[in-house]
């Protein structure tokens, strides 16, 4: 009964202090993120224990007894913040405050701050949890922890993205390149290559990132050439005190260390800044100063350099002036081998049938700088990009040119110098300005210009003089073209001016003084030149056939420039030639083919953005863009104009349902279009590979886009995340690759049929696995075991009608003949399932001291790369998964090391025509081994 009595009593008394208590809660901002909530801020009472964190949306909450306290706000990097208040029984007192950066901090502190707060994937995940649309956003904390170097590379650790292999270009959800559309910090950037609508997006260094944001639908302040995503590359910015950070690597990769000696080609330097011109009268003698032979390379081990800094300076109580600046260089050796075939006919004969050795070299240099002034409620940031890429290849390829027509039974050699080259600068203006509480202002203006060379492509076809004896002695006394031996230069330089404007005017408040609903007005505009010219010189082998000069045996095949030279040119054994003729054929000669054009679209939209209640919350929109884009071509295939000019009307609608705090039901719905590009639409032949060639097709047109999606997402804690999403595209006119009836099998773009759909799923869940604190006087010492894994299924088909590409194309003046082998098929670079998951440890050992390791896995399925006629089977690109190790320790607050290895599966990249069951191409990319070292000043 005493028992009894006791527990009454001091349940009773537990009763009555609860109802004695009173409530501190309040909503915390961040001075140098806009006055954003400020996620994961301490708030504790002094003098005591009680304390607790801001969550996602900057709130806290507080249960204490009546009394007088101070409430002391903290985050690393920012000032504290102590607030007295007085708490009465049964009351809620509301203490609303916003931080800033701290003037005192040390350096190690500002430098953690940089990559904790909205670089953490925790704040990204708030971004996510808060937006209406349904996006994906990544950081710079989690491409470190998963050893990211490049955007292209980080965009396939998010749900439903691949790479493109060989390329920096990805697919999302199935749709490749022409389907989703890259921006820096909200403004356009324009393509390195003339392929592809999109920059490579492996040029950009995870260095100048500070996170990237992926909108898998349709906001209406994006351009609506779109269907897959819009990549938005947020440039990184500093607010903290001064750093410098230098960091040096080293890394091999498997295969190319491997190899006996390493070729590359004569010319280009090891920088990247490599150039060279046509000579002088290239028609009346040999005047070319570059070899045709490889040179042996130095041993291949990559190194990298990068330099960072940063800055931020109070010009009075209520200015602020930041500024940061990167700097890098990074080199890659790679070697790959294996088969490579075209032309693969009905029965499995491949005409072209070669084994091969690739040597590769690639460089990329970037310097980004930005400055940014805030005032009171105005922002200006001023941005900076230099990006300079190449990749050089010496490709070497053995066997027959052709089994029908050239060296039947093998034996030819045919080699390949290839050296691109890409230059990238992009100026960026911006400014946010809020007017009161209920104006916003926001605008931009950008300047870019890329110029992308192929400077001095070489390549020659060596046959045996017998084609019966495939071992005998080569000559070039048999050509079937005169293109096989040439040199190619290419020029693509693209210009652009863009400009955004919006206006926001918020209104009607609700009870506690927040606004429900926002409407938006704004204008986009891009204002894009495109200027291509390309010039080859053939090398006509005179006299084919043994006739009256007969051609000299090879001896040495790494020796053609006892062939190619002045002695030879005035014997007569060869003359150079353009396509348009030789020497005194004409005056014209040297006119290069060429093709450009512009490419302006002037866009206005309004969306308005209310809360109907505390659960539902929707966005309205209706976009509309008049588009122009005219192209002028001069080629050896065709001359002419052709011009697309129409206006499109975008609506669509956003809406998001909140089931309770963690979880957010999410729906959208939108019209888009999909723009071919200036290449895809020029008649001119591109010669990929010596087994790989594509062409343009004038009559391509406009694909019109319905997008619908539902997700859910669930956040059971602050940097945890489980969400299922469903999503259906449907597709009118769809643009895809298909290769066209014609001995040599060449590839060109069609718009294949009526209609195309795409349903799918994606599932993505990020659990903390385990995790410790241990106290310790200087901070809290953190043990944690994190895993993540998103995977996507697709399922996709479309029409083919081979029927409609030959009638538009004929009508257009450029006939194709296309015959598909299947009515139906799926979308080409669409992949079934892809799946990415990784696993984290950390471990703190002291406030200074940590190590970090990470294994990171992906996969995607076999992908459609081209569709078959005449009863030829689809080319595809066969499914592979990779596997990442990366390990980084911290040893104090100044240095730092670290290990990655890459691809450590080292699967065999494959190609293969199906029905015929032929593999196109194989080969092996190899493993990369990394070690790394950054110390901060």
């Amino acid at each position: 009964m005493k028992k009894l009595l006791l527990i009454l009593a001091i349940i009773f008394c537990q009763v009555a202090l609860a109802q004695d208590k009173g409530t501190i809660k309040g909503t915390l901002l961040d001075k140098e993120m806009n006055n954003e909530p400020l996620s994961f801020a301490s708030v504790i009472l002094k003098g005591t224990i009680i304390g607790t964190e801001t969550d996602l949306d900057g709130k806290f909450s507080l249960s204490v007894a009546p009394g007088n306290y101070t409430v002391v706000f903290s985050f690393l990097g920012y000032k504290s913040l102590e607030v007295p208040v007085v708490v009465k029984a049964g009351e809620t007192v509301t203490v609303d405050r916003t931080l800033s950066a701290s003037e005192g901090v040390a350096l190690e502190e500002v430098q953690i701050k940089a990559t904790t707060s909205k670089e953490k994937e925790s704040a990204l995940l708030l971004d996510q949890k808060k937006a209406v649309t349904i996006d994906q956003k990544i950081g710079t904390q989690e491409l470190s922890r998963k050893g990211v170097g490049d955007v292209a590379t980080a965009l396939t650790k998010t749900t439903g993205i691949s790479k493109q292999q060989g390329t920096g270009g990805v697919f999302v959800r199935g749709l490749g390149d022409r389907y989703n559309i890259t921006t820096l910090n909200g403004l356009p950037l324009p393509s390195n290559n003339p392929s592809r609508k999109n920059i490579d997006l492996d040029i950009f260094s995870t260095d100048i990132i500070e996170f990237i944001s992926i909108d898998k639908t349709l906001n209406p302040k994006n351009y609506g050439d779109f269907s897959g995503a819009n990549v938005d590359i947020v440039s990184k910015r500093y607010t903290g005190k001064g750093f410098i950070e230098v960091g040096v690597g080293s890394s091999v990769n498997s295969e190319a260390i491997a190899q006996d000696a390493f070729f590359l080609n004569d010319g280009p330097n090891k920088s990247g800044f490599y150039q060279i011109g046509i000579p002088g009268f290239p028609l009346n003698n040999y005047n070319f100063t570059t070899s045709w032979d490889r040179v042996e390379a130095n041993t291949p081990i990559n190194v990298n350099f990068s330099l960072k800094a940063g800055d931020s300076y109070d010009l009075g109580e209520e200015t602020k002036l930041s500024l940061f600046g990167v700097a890098s260089f990074d080199n890659g050796y790679k070697f790959r081998e294996g088969i490579s075939r075209g032309s693969v006919n009905v029965g499995g004969v491949a005409r072209r049938d070669y084994t091969f050795s690739n040597y590769v070299y690639n460089t990329n240099t970037t310097a980004m700088g930005n400055v940014r002034l805030k005032h009171k409620t105005h922002e200006f940031k001023y941005n900076a990009l230099m990006i300079n890429t190449s990749n050089q290849t010496q490709e070497e390829y053995f066997g027959i040119v052709d089994i029908f027509d050239y060296a039947p039974e093998g034996g030819a050699f045919v080699q390949r110098a290839v050296f691109d080259r890409t230059e990238l600068f992009v100026h960026q203006l911006l400014g946010e300005h809020k007017l009161g509480e209920q104006y916003e202002v926001n605008w931009g203006a950008a300047y870019n210009y890329v110029k992308s060379d192929t400077p001095n492509r070489r390549q020659i076809i060596l046959t045996p003089d017998d084609w019966d004896v495939p071992n005998g002695p080569k000559s070039f006394r048999e050509t079937l073209n005169d293109s096989d031996n040439h040199r190619f230069f290419q020029d693509l330089e693209e210009e652009e001016l863009a400009g955004n404007f919006s206006a926001v005017y918020k209104f009607k408040k609700d009870e506690d003084d927040n606004f429900l609903g926002k409407l938006t007005v704004g204008y986009s505009g891009r204002f894009k030149t495109v200027d291509f010219e390309s010039t080859q010189f053939n090398f006509r082998i005179n006299n084919s056939g043994g006739a009256a000069v007969p051609q000299p045996i090879i001896t040495d095949i790494y020796n053609l420039d006892s062939y190619f030279n002045q002695q030879s040119f005035n014997a007569n054994l060869f003359s150079i030639r353009t396509f348009r003729g030789g020497l005194g054929a004409n005056t014209d000669v040297l006119r290069p083919q060429t093709y450009g054009g512009e490419q302006n679209i002037n866009a206005g939209y309004a969306t308005v953005e209310y809360a109907f209640n505390e659960k539902l919350t929707g966005v309205f929109g209706i976009r509309g863009e008049q588009i122009n884009q005219t192209l002028n071509f001069d080629t050896s295939l065709n001359s002419g104009t052709n011009e697309l000019d129409q206006f499109e009307v975008l609506p669509s609608i956003s809406l998001k349902y909140e089931l309770n705090e963690k979880q957010n039901l999410k729906f959208a719905a939108s019209k888009s279009y999909t723009l071919p590009q200036f290449k895809e639409r020029a008649p001119f032949q591109f010669d990929e590979s010596p087994t790989q060639t594509t062409l343009g097709n004038p009559a391509l047109y406009t694909s019109t886009n319905y997008n619908f999606d539902l997700k859910w997402d669930f956040f059971p804690k602050s940097s945890e995340i489980i969400s299922v999403g469903a999503f259906a595209r449907f597709i009118n006119d769809p643009i895809n690759q298909a290769t066209i009836n014609s001995a040599s099998n060449d590839v060109s773009w069609v718009n294949s049929g009526d209609q195309a759909q795409a349903f799918g799923v994606e599932f993505e869940i990020r659990k903390n696995l385990f995790e410790s604190e241990e106290e310790t006087e200087d901070k809290t010492l953190n043990t944690k075991l994190t895993g993540g894994l998103n995977l996507s299924y697709l399922n996709a088909t479309q029409d083919l009608d081979g029927d409609k590409v030959v009638a538009e194309s004929a009508a257009a003046g450029f006939p194709l003949s296309i015959d598909f082998s299947e009515s139906k098929s799926g979308l080409t670079g669409a992949s079934d399932i892809l799946v990415n998951a990784d696993v984290s440890f950390l471990k703190e050992y002291k406030k200074d001291r940590s190590i970090q390791a990470t294994l990171a896995y992906n996969y995607f399925s076999d992908r459609i790369f081209a569709f078959g006629t005449e009863g030829k089977g689809n080319i595809v690109d066969s499914g592979f998964g990779t596997l990442d190790f990366v390990f980084k320790s911290k040893l104090n607050k100044n240095l730092g090391v670290g290990f990655t290895a890459k691809n450590l599966l080292n699967p065999a990249i494959e190609r293969v025509q199906e029905n015929q069951n032929v593999t196109i191409s194989s080969f092996k990319v190899g493993m990369d081994i990394k070690l790394s070292l950054t110390y901060n000043f």
